[in-house]
């Protein structure tokens, strides 16, 4: 069994504090990782508007998110100016690349996106879309080459920008497999990577998991639920800071049973992305996630038999 390691960052207090721990914990085991940045306005304050929504409040309280973000965090884009993280964070950024891990886009403005992509339409999308990709030039000098979306939330135009803009692959699902999108009788060249295991956040404070425990209970999923590729999607905010040694006893109970770490790009290298199924991206739920967020159909191999399924909610 592989695992690949995604890494979300979302803030600036993240890209400052949290990748550099997480770096250096991934050093010290010898584990490769993928870290994908937020590159432009950090607006966490904003994203307390979902308190509104149900279920958010009752994972704030699980995750201790004053705590874990920080009050400054949090007022960013309301009280505070929202701190552009790819002018003020760039090096950390670089450093990260430098040190032999792969990089890619997370967002251009986490909070913006998330909250709002999954209603909106090609203009929208295109323009966020560009912003993320000349933000991400700034800092690398490059244009990004892999990508995973912020809080797993995309539209149609988002499958599309990703195969135009040649990116090797994509992680914005949740889900079981590998896949190529299909999408309107086309299936799209940019392969999905889902995240296959919850995140810790989502694991705390439901069936007996707790901040002591949660590293342990990840070792026994993965476990208990084989496959080929299990993909983990950790955040800098969470596993970088107050979750960083839970993440640490999930790593090392992962190799204690055989399992190969490794990054996102690492695992699609093997892959022979033409002999991959297709499924359509559709719009479900996550045990321990609010709201509703990108996974996909079952996946079938691709010729003459696939259909298209008939979703009344997927992403078309």
């Amino acid at each position: 069994m592989r695992i690949a390691l995604k890494v979300d960052v979302d803030t600036l207090r993240g890209t400052q504090e949290g990748v550099p721990a997480l770096v250096k914990l991934l050093e010290r085991l010898g584990t490769n990782a993928t870290f994908l940045f937020s590159v432009g306005p950090d607006h966490t304050g904003r994203a307390l508007r979902r308190l509104l929504r149900p279920g958010f409040l009752a994972k704030v309280l699980r995750t201790s998110v004053p705590s874990t973000y920080g009050l400054k965090t949090l007022a960013y884009g309301t009280v505070l100016p929202g701190p552009d993280i790819g002018r003020k964070a760039a090096r950390r950024m670089r450093d990260t690349r430098e040190a032999g891990f792969e990089v890619g886009l997370h967002a251009w403005d986490h909070v913006r996106w998330q909250d709002a992509v999954a209603h909106k339409g090609h203009a929208w999308t295109a323009r966020e879309w560009q912003r993320g990709l000349d933000a991400y030039e700034q800092v690398f000098g490059v244009l990004p080459d892999c990508c995973g979306a912020a809080g797993w939330q995309i539209n149609a135009h988002v499958l599309e920008l990703e195969a135009e803009s040649g990116m090797r692959w994509a992680s914005d699902t949740r889900g079981t497999v590998p896949f190529r999108p299909r999408l309107q009788g086309r299936v799209l060249d940019c392969p999905q990577v889902p995240t296959t295991l919850p995140t810790m956040d989502e694991m705390i404070g439901l069936d007996g998991v707790t901040t002591g425990n949660v590293g342990r209970r990840l070792v026994e999923l993965a476990k208990d639920n084989p496959l080929d590729l299990h993909v983990f999607t950790l955040h800098a905010e969470l596993e970088g800071g107050p979750l960083l040694g839970q993440f640490a006893q999930a790593l090392e109970g992962w190799r204690a049973q055989g399992a190969t770490l490794c990054s996102v790009g690492e695992a699609v290298a093997g892959m022979n992305i033409r002999a991959l199924p297709a499924a359509v991206v559709e719009r479900g739920t996550v045990p321990g996630r609010a709201g509703r967020l990108a996974t996909h159909s079952p996946p079938v191999p691709i010729g003459p038999a696939v259909l298209e399924p008939t979703a009344k909610d997927r992403l078309a």
